[in-house]
């Protein structure tokens, strides 16, 4: 059975996040929360947080144990971007994005 979380919208850029989900696809769930808890980036707290929602919810709403569950798939697509404007030289604007994404996480039992 496979269980899914999703945060929404995070302010974080898909690009940024995708290095920290490549890291931890295919752990189990005690160890991906144990390697982004030693992530040296702003990034890993919101992805260890969609990480123990997906472990929360495979724990209260199926009655899994956390302990066997396996991160299935794991992946980060871009959201809505605000668009900025910086100043820059002569009087102009530069445009640039803010880039925000959304992050899945899917878990499951880990087959014995």
């Amino acid at each position: 059975m496979r269980i899914k979380a999703v945060s929404r919208n995070t302010g974080l850029s898909p690009r940024k996040v995708r290095l920290l989900i490549d890291m931890v696809r295919g752990k189990k769930v005690e160890d991906a929360l144990n390697v982004l808890r030693f992530a040296p980036t702003p990034q890993a707290k919101a992805v260890a947080k969609v990480v123990k929602s997906a472990a929360a919810n495979a724990e209260n709403n199926y009655h899994l144990d956390p302990a066997e569950l396996k991160v299935v798939s794991i992946y980060a697509d871009e959201a809505q971007s605000m668009r900025r404007f910086r100043p820059s030289a002569r009087g102009r604007a530069a445009r640039y994005k803010r880039r925000s994404s959304h992050i899945t996480v899917i878990v499951a039992e880990q087959e014995a």
